[in-house]
């Protein structure tokens, strides 16, 4: 991909690192939630987030994405380097986790056999030292899930702050619009910090191009409840009367 193809797509390019952001968070806290349980997390679903370089799976086009945003951005801020490091950390990350939780799904359950066999007293031994790995492989499991929650939650305060310069991203409003429950779920009470960081003093800025978004591809019962939900914040503001307007029109146009 060349460069100025990437800037020309910058705000598709967003919009997608956003969305591969919030779906990896919560493909990942399912897991570690998992974990939290009962000790183990699925390798199968570790193995499919990541994927292979022919076949990426989430967790790999998060990294890329990522990586063609910060990295061709023209005033990418210290905040953009910092999140293009931290989302490539976690990829890397999960990969460690991943191969942890082969280990534990394909060799803890032989040893947990070998243990409860009547071995020779050296084979004993060896099968004890051995073991003993294994339950470190835990507790390096344990240590893999606390760093990548912590860049999670770090990139959760750092992402409104780089995305403040898209707040005109219709592409990005939209997402934050139409994926709002998947949204509030993984920011949790850092939400109204991402609308009020990215936003500003006008929250319903979010909404009004969210509808236009919406509207121009037309889904217009969709862009309708964003209008909606401008005005609810605002209902007297010129924009958000107009985007109704303009929306109304659409209709007589389309059912006359």
């Amino acid at each position: 991909m060349s460069k100025a193809w990437i800037r020309a797509k910058l705000p598709e390019f967003v919009r997608d690192m956003f969305r591969n952001f919030c779906l990896s968070s919560r493909a990942l806290e399912e897991q570690f939630h998992s974990f939290d349980r009962e000790g183990s997390v699925a390798f199968t679903i570790l193995r499919d987030l990541i994927g292979q370089e022919m076949d990426k799976g989430l967790l790999w086009r998060m990294k890329d994405t990522a990586h063609h945003v910060f990295r061709n951005d023209p005033e990418t801020p210290l905040t953009g380097q910092f999140l293009d490091w931290g989302l490539g950390y976690i990829f890397h990350e999960t990969i460690k986790l991943k191969e942890d939780a082969y280990q534990a799904l394909t060799y803890a359950p032989w040893f947990l056999a070998l243990r409860g066999r009547e071995l020779p007293g050296t084979e004993r031994a060896v099968v004890e030292e051995l073991f003993q790995v294994l339950r470190q492989t835990e507790e390096s499991m344990r240590r893999e899930i606390d760093r990548i929650r912590f860049i999670m939650s770090q990139s959760r305060q750092l992402l409104p702050i780089y995305l403040a310069r898209h707040k005109e991203n219709a592409l990005l409003a939209r997402y934050i619009f139409s994926q709002n429950a998947l949204v509030r779920e993984v920011f949790g009470a850092d939400y109204e910090h991402l609308v009020g960081t990215v936003y500003g003093e006008h929250p319903e800025r979010m909404y009004i191009l969210a509808a236009q978004s919406l509207r121009l591809g037309g889904w217009l019962d969709e862009a309708s409840l964003a209008v909606q939900g401008a005005l609810g914040i605002t209902p007297s503001d010129k924009m958000v009367l107009q985007e109704k307007k303009i929306l109304d029109n659409w209709r007589q146009r389309m059912t006359g």
